[in-house]
């Protein structure tokens, strides 16, 4: 197989062997594979793949079609249009990962949009539904809202019932957020003029979340999984416990892959049925050649995306 590989922290195509299926895996011929910050930081010598997972080919997601199943794996899967989570490895032209963790594609959807949903659409789905504890007619605040996850989390929250405030750099991406179900859009200088939030998913990290300290509903939720523009922040503990406030944080990869299926179930059992009706979409901000991954790692690193960027592999794995 092809792989995209980081070698003395530069991107490189190289021949590696085909991975064959353990036992209750199955290796996915992959035609997209979504980038995300975490490429960015294994790339740079951080963040590292978790045990089991290839240590130097990035990609945590991946959309394509099932060619090989292990001797334990009864669903019959082959030939599949699926997408899922990986710890690593998704890169590169096949890659195996657990049956379980599997996502069927909606037949009108792309490998190139499916290449984008998994990471971002589980990680949101994730923090809100399952750590935020969203209800319907509650405030969501999403900062980094342009991003992947967070064009995920502005749909998921709306589809909850929640009114959603989306809080992007510039008012560049208003309008389209609103067309995915955000109630309003402001830029990070209008945070503290807003009126109280029940759960903000802090994408962002320190330059939003002292801010959106203002703006907190009693019995509020933060939860935080991004902290690019920061991971350091002063917290008024008379705050939170006079407004009897929680703050938590979370991370895909590093979970077990236990932890990994009950969320994998979850995912399917409530979004791909609203991914199949068309109430989801996966933006693209672009879509790269696999060749072209050093110009997509550099596209995806700049600031002013609406959405997902993606490596297409199509003319690199056909059907088999």
């Amino acid at each position: 197989m092809r792989a995209l590989t980081i070698v003395e922290n530069s991107l490189k195509i190289e021949e590696r062997p085909t991975p064959e299926p353990g036992p209750y895996d199955v290796v996915v011929e992959v035609h997209a594979a979504g980038i995300n910050a975490a490429d960015l930081m294994q790339r740079a010598g951080f963040y590292p793949a978790p045990p089991g997972w290839p240590d130097d080919i990035p990609g945590m997601e991946l959309a394509g079609v099932v060619v090989a199943v292990g001797d334990r794996v009864v669903e019959p899967l082959m030939h599949r249009r699926v997408c899922s989570l990986a710890g690593g490895g998704a890169q590169a032209t096949h890659c195996a990962v657990p049956s379980e963790h599997l996502l069927f594609l909606p037949d009108h959807v792309s490998f190139d949009e499916a290449g984008g949903f998994a990471e971002a659409f589980t990680t949101a789905y994730d923090a809100l539904a399952t750590q935020g504890l969203v209800r319907e007619g509650q405030r969501v605040l999403i900062s980094g809202a342009a991003g992947g996850v967070g064009v995920a989390g502005v749909q998921i929250a709306h589809a909850l019932g929640a009114q959603v405030v989306a809080v992007t750099r510039d008012d560049q991406f208003h309008a389209a957020l609103r067309e995915l179900g955000a109630s309003e859009t402001i830029t990070l200088d209008e945070v503290t003029s807003i009126a109280g939030v029940d759960v903000v998913l802090e994408l962002l990290g320190a330059a939003h979340l002292s801010r959106a300290f203002e703006v907190l509903n009693p019995f509020a939720r933060i939860v935080v999984i991004g902290v690019g523009a920061g991971s350091r922040v002063e917290v008024n503990l008379l705050q939170f416990m006079s407004n009897r406030l929680t703050l938590t944080g979370s991370t895909l990869r590093s979970r077990s892959r236990e932890e990994k299926t009950k969320v994998a179930r979850l995912v399917g059992d409530a979004l791909v049925p609203r991914w199949s009706a068309g109430e989801f979409v996966v933006p693209l901000a672009k879509v790269f050649d696999f060749d072209d991954a050093d110009a997509a790692y550099e596209y995806f690193a700049q600031p002013g995306k609406f959405g997902k960027v993606v490596l297409n592999l199509e003319g690199d794995a056909p059907l088999g």
